[in-house]
């Protein structure tokens, strides 16, 4: 059964111009939008590229959900390894002979891009880098970042470490989404450890202010990449650019796809979680109506002035018959704009509905039986 949501409190404004995409300096990007999950821009954004530093954001994720899970805590002590302290690259120069709190190592990845910290959270999760970039790897996948594989913690050139930007965009966005108690590391202009300060390599940081994030990878065969996220009047954007000439291009190039997101579209919200948004029938349970919406916000990204031209359909499973879960799907909701499909989300129940009596299972079945 189908049935189209009504969408009357959005402005029904006039159709706006939207220019195409501005030409970017770089290998490939790719832009999204944070709350509706949608890409607004892309270029070759599914092709194989090597991340540099960019790796950093895994690494990242992988420490954050460790100490999420209390296998390390932010006072933590570590000591730096042999390999760790020898490695090539940037670091957040670590001395073997003092440890340093995780909270600080993670500032150092993040902030100072320390290869060396990074080596030294690898090996205190995994028990070695190799082991801890099969980690790498598997998490991605549970991500759905599809075309990644990871062959060490930093970054350094592999030809068997290797991402693309769409992949990209997905784990920065999972960042945002799931460790938001620590994405504010991601907006640090400097850090000092050992006495030795080192500014964020992100120029964004320091020239927008709506920009708080994220990471700046380079190798010599990589080129400048850049992955920023904007935040301005309530929404996000993410950008993703490899491939670039310069420290400078990357932040110009960024800086480009993040205004042409905010300025030209908007990502309106549609419906609130948890908020029913229509009743539907239940046979063979003790309740006859199933209140269903949504298990989070639901947004769209349109160019600015279409928002009162969008459609929704809700499809639900029929007939449904009891016993439902809390939160079990029971259809899904299909978004579209001018009779294209921009999204489908999924429709949960609510609440649980448990199974009726014998009597009403049997008259509902017989009702079933007859189509009533």
């Amino acid at each position: 059964m189908a049935a189209t949501l009504s969408l009357a409190s959005l402005a029904h404004a006039a159709t706006a111009f939207v220019p195409p995409v501005p030409e970017i300096a770089g290998k490939a990007y790719f832009l999204t939008d944070f709350q509706s999950g949608t890409t607004v821009a892309s270029l070759d954004a599914d092709s194989r590229i090597e991340p540099a530093s960019l790796t950093k954001l895994m690494t990242a994720y992988l420490t954050f959900k460790a100490i999420k899970e209390k296998r390390l805590t932010l006072d933590q002590t570590l000591t730096v390894s042999h390999s760790g302290w020898q490695e090539e690259g940037s670091r957040m120069f670590l001395d073997p002979k003092h440890p340093a709190k995780v909270d600080d190592l993670i500032k150092g990845m993040i902030v100072q891009s320390g290869n060396d910290a990074c080596i030294t959270l690898a090996e205190a999760i995994a028990g070695s880098e190799q082991v801890f970039a099969q980690l790498m790897t598997a998490e991605a996948k549970r991500l759905g970042m599809v075309n990644t594989q990871f062959r060490n913690a930093t970054g350094l050139p592999d030809p068997e470490h290797y991402t693309t930007v769409h992949d990209l965009g997905i784990l920065a966005a999972a960042i945002i989404r799931d460790f938001p108690e620590f994405y504010p590391i991601y907006s640090m202009k400097s850090f000092t450890y050992n006495n030795i300060t080192q500014p964020n390599r992100n120029l964004l940081l320091f020239r927008d202010p709506n920009v708080d994030g994220m990471k700046t990878g380079h190798t010599a065969s990589a080129g400048f990449n850049l992955i920023a996220s904007s935040h301005r009047d309530g929404r996000r954007v993410i950008s993703v650019v490899v491939g670039t000439a310069s420290e400078e291009a990357r932040a110009v190039e960024s800086s480009k796809l993040l205004n042409y997101a905010l300025q030209f579209f908007e990502t309106p919200k549609l419906y609130a979680a948890g908020k029913a948004v229509k009743e539907i029938a239940v046979y063979k349970g003790a309740s006859k109506q199933l209140p269903v919406g949504f298990a989070s916000d639901v947004y769209a990204t349109v160019p600015r002035g279409q928002s009162g031209q969008l459609k929704a359909e809700l499809s639900t499973v029929q007939p449904l018959i009891a016993p439902i879960k809390q939160g079990q799907q029971v259809g899904k909701l299909t978004i579209s704009l001018d009779g294209k499909v921009l999204s489908e989300k999924p429709v949960v129940a609510l609440q649980g509905v448990e199974e009726g009596g014998f009597f009403s299972r049997l008259w509902d079945s017989i009702k079933l039986w007859l189509g009533w």
